[in-house]
């Protein structure tokens, strides 16, 4: 990660202390309105003069003071923040971030001070709370109990939102993994299917008004991970913290900091068009790496037997063939998942990563989160939540050459588990370490305060495509709406490009996929993560056609650009990403009809031949060559449940 510049220009004007504060984005379209009449703070959000946040609350309420009413205004200063970093493991290696900042003391009725700062960019809000030393008192610390904070959204606004689930359910008691189905265009009306809200990302259609995507960036050992409720008439939507029942009941609902402290910050990025939703980088815009890299670490793509081939696949021999596919195909590194401690052992571990190494590919270790958060069974257990024993795991992981870990089955969004993701991560880059984690919270702008730090599920993910076939049906529809959603907020480990036909390790039997072979090699490109799984099985060498093989060996991790070319949510999507000097367009159709589109590709030249691979008659890709135009445009058609991939030489 190279040295970010960072430029703070706070103009501290102090504002005459009228009843409602203006800050407007640098381009003067976004436009933030804060208040504080009767006592209540409100902000409210126009783009262009299209009303995109109703009048929405404001404040807190902790031990050291209720900050949710008799609100007055103290002090009000403007300022602005411009930031040139680069970095290499987010949609784009290079962002330049200018915003204009407004910060707004409050006061409440016994005389203690809060201020609300917004940052307002061209397409992006963000706002977070910042409690101070009390004249009264003398207070060090704060409990935040939870928030006012609330997000009222036009009438009519339709929701893209996936459910938070109850606490210890599900399977072995994993519950809450962010793992649940999104909605499509749903009335906000719609109550949440379990009772407890929505996670983040929630992605909103204000109709002709143009769109919403709500997130947190900023999350730490610090606070806890916070999600939407449900709807209510009055309010919107609000912050919820936590509930009770995670972490098997273990640790509170509420977060601590110290005083002065700050809460996380709320993400609202907004636009006309979905083009600024998918392009965002806000995420790591406002937040600050937390340590530096012990190493430079390596982008690149895993074989993972586990997916198809399952938990009797973790013994040596067949670690073996993996670890000689991912040679084969050039893929840096294997997976290898649960249960490789009493299956495989860790003597023989080590003689298969002595192994991998001399093919040119290095291991990637499973590891269970668990102390006592649920049941999940499979080992290794009891290792990653002790600091004395994960220093041993990690000493020993490097000594042998495993180059990462993927982390599972966490307990919810306490500050305590929190903790355990910043300790893992933090203990992992001492020892060289990449981390990925699985039955997982939303990253909230890992990617950048982490550098060791590659992606997380948090997603309904491809193991649900092995395990039933209504989850293979909905493949489609999942993959093409979260390029505009979770994808959209931060790095999302899908878990691989599937390649078999069949959902077993004979490939003859069980259910079928749904989605051709275009697609999920084009799914390598529109899911975005720096170590990207990809799913081949060894008996993809000799029946997939040359092209396809070809193909996958070529596919880069790492993205220079991101363009939003085509789409909408859950039905179809097409996005442009370059890696140096190379474009790669890649779409994505989840609809019954084939798609018929005319792309705009400026990153083209008129009369430029590029490659073109489509889905023939029988669902593999066919390779041809495709001329773009003098408007530097191309016309394309997607399969249903097909792909289509574009790319320059």
């Amino acid at each position: 990660m190279k040295k970010t510049v960072l430029l703070l220009m706070v103009l501290c004007t102090t504002l005459a202390l009228q009843a409602h504060h203006t800050v407007s984005s640098p381009n003067g379209q976004l436009t933030v309105v804060v208040d504080a009449e009767q006592g209540l703070a409100t902000y409210a959000i126009t783009l262009d003069g299209r009303q995109m946040l109703m009048p929405s609350r404001l404040g807190l309420t902790s031990n050291i003071g209720d900050f949710t009413k008799g609100l007055t205004i103290k002090e009000v200063k403007e300022g602005s923040v411009e930031k040139h970093y680069d970095m290499t493991r987010t949609k784009a290696s290079h962002s330049d971030y200018k915003a204009n900042k407004l910060d707004v003391v409050m006061q409440n009725e016994k005389g203690h001070l809060i201020t609300v700062t917004f940052l307002v960019s061209d397409n992006d809000v963000a706002f977070r709370y910042t409690l101070h030393p009390q004249e009264k008192g003398n207070p060090k610390t704060a409990v935040i109990f939870g928030e006012a904070s609330s997000f009222r959204l036009p009438d009519g606004t339709t929701t893209f939102i996936s459910p938070q689930s109850k606490s210890m359910v599900g399977w072995e008691r994993t519950k809450p993994s962010y793992e649940e189905v999104y909605s499509a265009d749903a009335p906000m009306t719609a109550a949440s299917a379990f009772g407890e809200g929505y996670v983040f990302p929630a992605l909103f259609h204000i109709g002709n008004n143009g769109w919403a995507l709500i997130s947190e960036t900023g999350v730490t050992s610090g606070y806890v991970g916070s999600h939407l409720s449900d709807f209510d008439n009055q309010n919107g939507y609000t912050i919820a913290y936590p509930m009770a029942g995670e972490l098997n009941g273990l640790g509170s609902t509420f977060a601590g900091i110290p005083i002065p402290g700050s809460t996380p910050w709320r993400t609202i990025t907004l636009g006309k068009s979905l083009k600024p939703i998918v392009e965002t980088t806000v995420s790591y815009d406002i937040v600050e790496p937390l340590y530096q890299p012990s190493q430079s670490y390596k982008p690149g793509r895993y074989t993972w037997s586990w997916l198809i081939w399952q938990d009797n696949s973790c013994n040596y021999q067949d670690q073996v063939t993996f670890i000689d596919l991912a040679a084969t195909m050039g893929y840096e590194y294997c997976l290898v998942d649960a249960l490789w401690d009493t299956q495989i052992g860790y003597d023989k571990v080590e003689e298969l990563s002595a192994y991998a190494q001399k093919k040119g590919v290095s291991l990637l270790l499973w590891y269970n989160s668990n102390g006592c958060e649920n049941d999940a069974p499979q080992g290794p257990r009891h290792k990653m939540n002790n600091a004395i024993v994960r220093d041993q795991e990690m000493a020993w992981m490097k000594k042998i050459g495993v180059k990462g870990i993927k982390v599972d089955f966490f307990g919810g969004d306490k500050q305590q588990t929190m903790q355990l993701y910043e300790d893992i991560l933090y203990d992992a880059n001492r020892y060289g370490l990449q981390v990925i984690f699985h039955g997982c919270t939303l990253p909230r702008g890992w990617e950048r305060m982490y550098p060791n730090y590659v992606a997380s599920e948090a997603v309904l993910a491809s193991e649900n495509v092995f395990f039933t076939e209504s989850a293979a049906i909905r493949e489609a529809f999942d993959l093409t709406l979260h390029p505009f959603c979770r994808n959209a907020t931060a790095a999302m480990d899908w878990g691989g490009t599937i390649m078999n036909r069949y959902m077993s390790r004979d490939n003859k039997s069980r259910h079928t996929r749904k989605t051709t072979d275009v697609f999920e090699i084009a799914c390598a490109i529109t899911v975005q993560t720096s170590v990207q799984c990809m799913a081949v099985q060894p008996n993809n060498l000799t029946e997939l056609p040359q092209v396809e093989i070809d193909l996958m060996k070529s596919l880069p991790t790492t993205w220079d650009e991101t363009r939003y070319i085509d789409g909408y949510p859950g039905r179809y999507v097409v996005l442009a990403r370059r890696h140096g000097d190379q474009w790669f367009i890649a779409g994505l159709n989840a609809e019954k009809e084939a798609k018929k589109l005319t792309l705009s590709l400026p990153m083209f030249s008129a009369g430029q031949t590029v490659s073109y691979y489509t889905d023939n008659k029988e669902g593999y890709a066919e390779l041809k060559q495709l001329k773009i135009d003098k408007k530097q445009q191309a016309k394309v058609v997607i399969q249903p449940n097909g792909g289509m991939i574009v790319k320059s030489e």
